[in-house]
């Protein structure tokens, strides 16, 4: 709460945020809008949560509706107020006046509405009262000066008595009342809008004057439904997040792989594009099991499928999520596109991440609101909700079908996202085959490469990338020429080893070839040396009869020794 004028909370989610703090105490706030926007609604939460959780009694004044109607009208919304009546913590005054009973003659004014209100506020010692709507109490005014003069004097009396006031009225043509004047003298101006655009209701709130405080200026979203008025200040988002050191597993283990093996950061928004049919909310539906593996809670926020559609599909490729639901860990909730506006899916999704409080996100898939409103609109809305799970540490998963090959998606959301990954379905022999890429992983060194997305009864699994002559192959294309390559290298095996064989029995004939010659030159070598021999022996036998010879011959001429 700011310095300065004191506040009361309402006890209205978003709303006390956006005023910082709830309305000003002891003054008066307007709240104008068109019929069934939700006047009475907020008048009658902030009285009850001032008596439920603040302590502070309160009167609720109505000028049209019956009491029993009002106790059965927020009854359908969880309050119970006819408890705090019992309690007399809040008393409802009813007050109806008939114009034609209302005559202006001479010093008329509303001394006696004063009087009863005092009465009912002293009864119950009530520090907030709820006036609905002005224009039942005014309507029997025909003189605007007397009307003016007397709508000052409510608002100067309920300063004086310092009563924190909700007063409700019907917006006119060209100002916010009827009147034109309870805008200028009211602290606190709150404007409700309940539009129709393109067939589909959304309802703002906008505030407009906030007198001695900072406040949000821009229109925000409300929600009206089981659970009360609830605001959500999307605009006030920002890129204050903390960033996350530690990976989670997609579920994929290939696609792990392809990452170092890590995964993604957690507080990552990924980005899972591709053409329908080609696994997107499988991959998704695997990220979701994988974060309940974990212990930790996930939230599906489908916008084609129902959870019992989903869980059936997902059963298919070995992926059970109907336990997480049964469980508590997994929480699906289905809404078509069209059944709220923009910015009321938002803060309905905010308002279910805000609750649940999950670890991982998966919407799926977010092409669906591009039908829904203007490109900036889905862009702006896409926008806040990436910046929120960030703020928050979430891990967001977000599909978005493509129509064509370029990648860019229709949201223009791709460069806001840490990670990306591209399917695609390619025709290739009258067959249809998934192709995976890892386009972007920021701070992540990851593959690539183009790897094969197979969906089979045990999971996702990513086949490593084959390069044939014409570019990357995929399904049976793959597999028949895996098989013409075995086929091939079985035959160069076969034929190498044929080959083999021929060289050995040559090699063999040679062998026993040099063997033969071998064994010849031997012989000869044998023959030469024994005929070597021969003729030495002959020589030296010659040469020794040569010698005997002469010495005989010698002895012959000398004759008998005659002595």
């Amino acid at each position: 709460m700011t310095e300065g004028i004191a506040k009361s909370r309402t006890g209205i989610e978003g709303f006390d945020d956006l005023t910082l703090g709830g309305l000003p105490s002891g003054r008066p706030s307007l709240v104008c809008g068109s019929a069934g926007c939700g006047k009475t609604l907020f008048a009658s939460t902030f009285l009850i949560n001032g008596a439920r959780h603040y302590g502070e009694t309160g009167v609720f004044v109505t000028f049209e509706e019956r009491p029993v109607d009002i106790v059965d009208n927020v009854q359908s919304l969880g309050f119970d107020l006819q408890g705090l009546i019992d309690q007399e913590r809040i008393l409802i005054e009813h007050i109806a006046i008939d114009p034609t009973e209302v005559a202006e003659v001479g010093d008329y004014d509303l001394e006696a509405l004063f009087l009863r209100l005092e009465f009912a506020v002293d009864q119950i010692g009530a520090k907030r009262i709820v006036l609905d709507t002005i224009e039942s109490l005014f309507s029997a005014f025909q003189n605007p000066a007397v009307l003016r003069a007397e709508i000052r004097r409510l608002f100067d009396w309920l300063k004086q008595k310092g009563l924190t006031a909700v007063i409700t009225g019907e917006r006119g043509d060209g100002s916010l009342t009827r009147q034109g004047l309870e805008e200028y003298v009211s602290d606190c101006v709150i404007l409700l809008d309940h539009r129709i655009d393109n067939q589909i209701s959304t309802r703002r709130l906008r505030i407009v004057k906030y007198r001695g405080t900072a406040h949000g200026t821009n229109e925000y979203p409300f929600l009206i439904d089981e659970d009360g008025f609830s605001v959500l200040p999307v605009s006030s988002l920002g890129l204050n997040h903390k960033v996350y050191d530690d990976r989670i597993s997609t579920g994929v283990a290939d696609l792990d792989d392809m990452m170092s093996g890590g995964g993604f950061y957690r507080g990552s928004s990924v980005l899972i594009t591709g053409v329908a049919g080609s696994g997107k909310s499988s991959l998704s539906g695997r990220m979701a099991d994988a974060a309940c593996r974990r212990g930790e809670r996930a939230l599906y926020l489908s916008f084609e499928e129902s959870e019992a559609q989903t869980v059936r599909n997902m059963k298919s490729i070995g992926t059970d999520l109907g336990r997480w639901i049964e469980a508590g860990q997994l929480r699906y909730i289905a809404a078509r596109p069209t059944f709220y506006s923009l910015e009321m899916h938002l803060a309905v999704m905010l308002r279910e991440i805000a609750r649940f409080k999950p670890s991982l996100v998966v919407l799926d898939p977010i092409s669906a609101f591009v039908g829904s409103g203007e490109l900036g609109e889905v862009q702006s809305m896409l926008l806040r909700i990436v910046d929120y799970l960030k703020s928050n540490g979430i891990t967001g998963v977000f599909s978005h079908i493509a129509h064509a090959k370029d990648a860019e998606t229709d949201a223009g959301l791709s460069s806001l996202m840490d990670a990306w990954i591209l399917l695609l379905n390619r025709e290739s022999n009258g067959e249809f085959n998934r192709e995976l890429y890892l386009l972007k992983a920021r701070g992540i060194a990851h593959s690539n490469q183009v790897r094969e997305f197979v969906m089979s009864n045990d999971g996702i699994h990513l086949l490593e990338p084959y390069l044939g002559v014409g570019g990357a192959l995929t399904g049976s294309a793959r597999r028949a020429e895996e098989a013409r390559v075995r086929l091939a290298e079985a035959n160069r095996r076969s034929e190498t080893a044929r080959m083999q064989d021929q060289i050995v029995h040559r090699r063999r004939r040679a062998q026993a070839q040099i063997e033969a010659l071998q064994a010849e030159l031997a012989a000869d070598e044998s023959e030469l040396k024994r005929m070597t021999d021969a003729e030495d022996a002959y020589l030296k036998q010659s040469q020794m009869d040569a010698e005997a010879m002469a010495l005989a011959r010698r002895l012959r001429r000398a004759g008998p020794d005659t002595k």
